[in-house]
């Protein structure tokens, strides 16, 4: 007699999750197996995955903790999962996330189907215009301070499927080998670097911000990525009350807002700028400051407006300092220009959408690696000057060749 399993799940399904976590890349969990290894028996091991989901069997091995270098000198911690979990994770994620996408706010950007942080920061730009004065707000460690009992409590809201929400539970539970080789059993929190983490965290502060928010101060504007959240308030004693109120909010579900990097911030650029003690803040790279800008009559005024922020610039300017061709003596101009066309139009597309002049400026740092090189590798060239000429001289006859050319 065959016997059926508890859990109805599509094999096809399987190989759709499959398919999104290649295209994610990623390293390896715990159990040290690449994406590459596990292609080498992809049937077997999607089969076997199936399987313990299908019967109920199925348990996450632990998260592998990687610690990532931030640019204010702390550390960001990453839970990387193995590629089975993050398999089983995106099939979950494929099925609720439609139902949850019906309930989310639309000033809500961060890891959502159809919206992307150049949606949140021309939101943030527009809003700055209109109204005077913003919050901006860190909550400190969200992602290992999520509380599960209030997540599950939202999710058993909105996921109808047990087997959803029992994977759920057990992703969240899932313990922790961090890099000295101790394992830490999990009460709190969803590992920043886990598939199915983006949806829960976002869920958790549906109900945690937005749509408190909306219902107790719905007058006040906001964009929210993730845990990065900009309040727009129309008077500075606005928005000294709504941070009140939001500190007793945040602690209510188990977070902090960063004490230091939680400010107020006056954002017109008609006054004096020494009147007020903080006239910017910085969302998702960007800096939003006072600037001289031009306008299409060629007038000049001082404008609110985005760039890309000084830790942005600074993270751009240590990678070109760390790429392996300012060493190389073997290849040629030709190898540089494929080694670093990629990185170079991905930083232009996305910082140069607000600000375009000054993330050129911060790419010449690359033309200026480029005439070092230059010397080094061209005996005839005599001088750092004559080195730069050249350089330039390349860049004119090769406009289009580079985004930031």
């Amino acid at each position: 007699m065959k016997q059926t399993k508890p859990y109805k799940i599509p094999k096809s399904l399987l190989y759709e999750a499959y398919q999104r976590v290649k295209a994610n890349k990623g390293g390896s969990g715990v159990d040290g197996q690449s994406l590459q290894a596990f292609d080498q028996d992809l049937s077997n091991n999607l089969y076997k995955l199936w399987n313990r989901l299908s019967s109920g069997s199925y348990f996450p091995q632990a998260v592998k903790r990687v610690e990532i270098p931030k640019a204010d000198g702390g550390i960001r911690p990453l839970g990387i999962p193995t590629v089975a979990d993050r398999i089983a994770q995106m099939v979950v994620k494929i099925q609720i996330e439609p139902e949850l996408e019906r309930h989310f706010h639309p000033d809500s950007y961060g890891y959502r189907p159809n919206k992307s942080a150049h949606h949140a920061v021309e939101s943030v730009k527009e809003r700055c215009w209109q109204r005077a004065w913003v919050l901006d707000m860190d909550i400190k460690g969200f992602f290992d301070a999520i509380d599960h009992q209030l997540l599950m409590k939202a999710v058993d809201k909105h996921v109808k499927e047990d087997w959803h929400r029992l994977y759920i539970r057990r992703w969240l539970q899932a313990s922790v080998l961090h890099p000295d080789g101790h394992l830490e059993q999990k009460t709190q929190g969803t590992p920043q670097g886990g598939v199915i983490s983006p949806l829960l965290a976002n869920l958790f502060l549906h109900y945690a911000f937005d749509q408190w928010l909306t219902k107790h101060h719905p007058d006040v504007q906001f964009a929210r990525y993730a845990d990065d959240i900009v309040c727009h308030c129309r008077t500075e004693q606005e928005a000294i009350t709504l941070l009140a109120v939001l500190k007793e909010r945040f602690v209510s579900c188990g977070l902090l807002l960063h004490p230091e990097k939680t400010k107020i911030v006056y954002c017109k650029s008609w006054k004096n700028k020494a009147d007020y003690a903080q006239i910017s803040f910085d969302f998702l790279g960007f800096t939003f400051r006072p600037r001289l800008t031009k306008c299409r009559d060629g007038i000049l005024l001082v404008c609110f407006l985005p760039a890309v922020s000084r830790k942005a610039a600074q993270r751009i300017r240590d990678e070109i300092n760390s790429w392996p061709w300012l060493k190389w003596t073997q290849g040629g101009v030709k190898s540089i220009i494929v080694y670093s066309r990629s990185k170079l139009r991905g930083w232009m597309a996305y910082y140069g959408k607000y600000g375009r002049g000054v993330i050129s400026h911060v790419l010449f740092h690359f033309d200026k690696k480029l005439s070092r090189w230059a010397k080094r590798k061209y005996k005839k060239i005599k001088g750092i000057t004559q080195a730069v000429k050249r350089v330039n001289a390349f860049k004119s006859r090769n406009p289009r060749l580079l985004a930031h050319w």
